[in-house]
């Protein structure tokens, strides 16, 4: 008996059939934007542990993403986000079969002092200033178009935190 063959991994966005794409998780992102700052994060744990991003996380069963998107800075940062708008939305796929869809939103303002949790550390960062060294390979691409207020929808594929191809409309 032959040995199976190796499962081809997608490396280009153009292998993955995305209208019948289904992510293993859904989750948000959520970044507070005022006075030419942004509220930014260094993640403490989970996936991107290291890394500068927005507050987010996992939307949970029977939660909207805006649900999500505000209690996940509740959670990370202590500070409830105000005025909250969706962006866009990333459709990641890894090449360990790991899959996330991201739904994207900005907030105008937040409510309480941001301060460090057992997840993150908060760092307001000015617009012009933004480490994009420090964060995910992608973030440059599509935050820019997020803070100009240009809709988004973006797919991408990552070998663990390396950006393969992507693909943003």
């Amino acid at each position: 008996m032959a040995p199976e063959a190796p499962l081809r991994v997608p490396r280009r966005v153009a292998e993955i059939d995305w209208s019948a794409w289904k992510p293993v998780d859904v989750a948000t992102l959520c970044f507070v934007v005022r006075d030419g700052e942004i509220l930014l994060i260094r993640k403490k744990r989970g996936l991107g542990a290291g890394k500068i991003n927005g507050p987010g996380g996992r939307v949970e069963p029977g939660e909207t993403p805006l649900a999500c998107a505000v209690r996940e800075v509740q959670e990370e940062l202590c500070v409830t986000p105000t005025g909250l708008v969706a962006r866009g939305e990333h459709r990641f796929q890894f090449v360990d079969g790991y899959s996330i869809h991201v739904h994207v939103f900005t907030a105008e303002d937040c409510e309480g002092e941001a301060r460090e949790t057992d997840e993150a550390v908060p760092q307001w960062t000015p617009l012009d200033a933004i480490p994009y060294g420090e964060m995910w390979e992608d973030d440059e691409i599509w935050l820019p178009m997020m803070l100009a207020g240009t809709p988004f929808d973006g797919r991408y594929i990552f070998d663990d935190d390396k950006l393969l191809d992507y693909v943003i409309d």
